[in-house]
């Protein structure tokens, strides 16, 4: 996916928090198959998994916990969710710069993160569509302003080779 990253302060000072979605979660407390059924209620097939303080432990995956429930037995309405959690997964933190987070996505070839607060309590979603979105409406709204259009993304990528080379 094309890097959008406008020339100007605004997309390098604004925050995650500016263009956070909000996330639905499932608590570390209900059984697989509560969980199964409303990860199909809300059309999904994976869904964070917070505490009872709202804290971020996590991920499940529909597919892994129908794989290992009905593989090795287990009763999905009382079998807990807390052996399916899919711990360390990629977050982001609600007061980190759009571009930081968009950098952390590309870094690692992510559609979409968790954006947390400093006590890692779940607060949303960001997607790379949406930082995408954003960095177009700063784009025009900068080119609008005289700075001239954007450069291609081919540009950054020689810029940084060339600088690369002289050091």
């Amino acid at each position: 996916m094309e890097q959008i990253k406008p020339r100007g302060a605004n997309f390098e000072a604004r925050t995650v928090k500016d263009i956070i979605e909000p996330a639905k979660s499932i608590s570390n407390k209900v059984s697989v198959r509560a969980a199964l059924d409303q990860m199909q209620a809300q059309a999904t097939d994976s869904s964070p998994v917070v505490d009872q303080c709202g804290e971020l432990l996590g991920i499940l995956s529909k597919n892994k916990m129908n794989r290992n429930v009905g593989g090795f037995g287990h009763d999905p309405k009382t079998e807990p969710v807390e052996a399916y959690i899919e711990k360390n997964n990629a977050y982001c933190f609600e007061y980190q710069t759009i571009a930081e987070a968009q950098q952390m996505m590309l870094n690692a070839k992510l559609g979409k993160v968790f954006v947390v607060t400093r006590e890692k309590l779940l607060v949303g979603t960001i997607n790379i569509e949406a930082i995408a979105q954003e960095g177009k409406k700063l784009g025009s709204r900068l080119n609008s302003e005289s700075l001239g259009p954007p450069r291609p993304a081919s540009f950054a990528v020689a810029t940084t080779a060339r600088n690369m080379r002289n050091h």
